[in-house]
């Protein structure tokens, strides 16, 4: 809507003029095949490390199956500062950036996305049907081709399109690489130039992207290959694939990337770290950017956590057409980027709700609007697990409905809600071009702090803001791939 308005107020005339541009063509084409050789590699990278960790007797493959995925605790814009600090730090003439800079650090960050879905499918692949295919005297790779691949072909969609989206999303990253994507150009033209024509057309075209994005993984979605099976069967162990003396060259090489992608960026801010800061009183502001982070966290946490539940039960409970229609909106909002949800809220601000206008309220309304599937997700399935014979002994015993919530169902939903606020909290620190356009005055972020750091290249004053992002962006990672090797591979 607020993308509606903006469109209204200068016209078509003036639209076409700012859109029709070599600039807007040369940003479209970047980011374009930006997302494209992105999503590639991680495709083949995630798919790679699934079956090593998942398939084969790769030597020590349950601490690698844990491993591979620790990337996803790093920021794109935290790794970006890391390589590109090394780089000056090894050799002060060179610099890293550019389109290939960017390709290998949003390969590198993003490829979690389909290592872990892609592994939760291996691990959970009916093994009746590879059986089924092996007796027809298909090979253990003509099985994997055939049969395996195309069972785990919708994990590998969803993982890629969280890639492509992650990608046109990333401000941080492409930012301090000197990339020209839309994201970049967006904040650049609102911030820097206060250009809004120039932002409300780049964000329009931005959205029709992301659009465009989501309907090709709809439909591929809707007319691949659907599997079934008649009743529960009897689940088995898969066999592994005896690599023999390859095995411990496929380790070495699948551990020397999670070194590249973890120890690089750590690496830098170790050794940045030790030079000291680049001013003194850097500590005190270390703690304040930590305390403002926890803080404005905290508060976007707790407030979509609030609406989490009631949408989350409504979901689990009725499966009504406007509770679905409700949750789709959810997801298609969080799929929108930052820096356009960010320039929302900015108008909202300024035309309906001036009171609230440079407070936290702001921030923790684009924060609930960012993040509210990361809350809504695991609520609705806890409460989608809550057998409905337990509330309803509870009413058969007089209980009314809201003794039934806070005695009944909001005790067995706990967990999933707890585990709900808690990705929303620590995914809420990391986040960049939102923070930088609806912070208020004075409240700085361990985000916003790196990002002013890095934008003047003082990487020593930086690395303590990236050090403790990174460690506490360890969390959720963690959480992550406990679930997904829940039953050790």
């Amino acid at each position: 809507m607020y993308l509606v308005v903006r469109t209204a107020e200068y016209g078509a005339e003036a639209l076409l003029e700012e859109l029709l541009t070599e600039r807007v063509a040369r940003l479209t084409a970047t980011s374009l095949l930006l997302v494209a050789v992105v999503t590639t590699l991680c495709l083949v990278i995630g798919v790679g490390l699934a079956v090593l960790a998942t398939r084969t007797n790769v030597p020590g493959r349950r601490a690698l199956a844990v491993a591979a995925a620790l990337p996803l605790a790093v920021p794109s814009y935290v790794a970006a500062f890391g390589w590109a600090s090394l780089s000056d730090l090894i050799n002060p003439a060179s610099t890293f950036e550019g389109f290939w800079a960017a390709v290998f650090v949003l390969t590198l960050v993003t490829y979690p996305y389909v290592y872990l879905p892609v592994s939760a499918s291996l691990l959970s692949v009916d093994t009746a049907q590879e059986e089924a295919a092996r007796s027809l005297g298909l090979s253990p790779a003509a099985t994997f081709l055939r049969v395996t691949l195309r069972l785990v072909m919708p994990a590998m969609a969803a993982g890629g399109l969280l890639c492509a989206l992650y990608v046109l999303a990333d401000f941080g990253g492409v930012s301090i690489l000197r990339v020209d994507t839309f994201t970049r150009a967006i904040f650049t033209s609102f911030n820097m130039g206060f250009d809004r024509l120039g932002a409300v057309s780049l964000s329009s075209v931005l959205l029709v992207i992301t659009v465009l994005v989501l309907a090709v993984e709809g439909r591929f979605r809707r007319t691949g290959t659907r599997y079934a099976r008649i009743g529960a069967g009897a689940r088995r162990p898969h066999p592994l694939i005896v690599l023999g003396r390859s095995g411990a060259v496929a380790a070495a090489a699948a551990w020397l990337l999670v070194l590249v992608a973890v120890g690089g960026p750590l690496g830098a801010m170790l050794l940045w770290s030790v030079r000291g800061a680049s001013r003194p009183g850097s500590g005190l502001e270390v703690a304040e950017a930590f305390w403002g982070s926890l803080s404005a966290a905290g508060g976007g946490a707790l407030l979509t956590t609030a609406l989490a539940v009631p949408l989350g039960l409504a979901i689990a409970k009725s499966g009504s057409r406007l509770s679905r229609l409700m949750e789709r909106s959810v997801y298609v909002a969080h799929s929108l980027p930052g820096i356009v949800v960010g320039l929302a809220v900015v108008f909202l601000g300024i035309n309906a709700l001036y009171s609230l206008y440079q407070t936290q309220w702001l921030l923790t309304l684009a924060y609930c609007t960012l993040f509210l599937p990361l809350a809504l997700g695991p609520v609705v399935g806890a409460a989608s697990l809550t057998p409905p014979q337990t509330e309803e002994a509870a009413e058969s015993l007089g209980a009314g409905p809201l003794t039934v919530f806070f005695r009944v169902t909001l005790p067995l939903a706990l967990p999933g809600i707890a585990s709900g606020a808690l990705m929303v909290m620590l995914t809420a620190i990391k986040e960049l071009p939102a923070t930088l356009l609806l912070r208020p005055t004075g409240l700085e972020t361990l985000a916003t702090r790196l990002w002013t750091h890095t934008s003047v290249y003082s990487y020593a004053a930086a690395a303590p803001y990236a050090a403790l992002l990174v460690l506490l962006a360890i969390a959720p990672a963690w959480v992550l791939v406990a679930r997904v090797f829940k039953e050790k591979p």
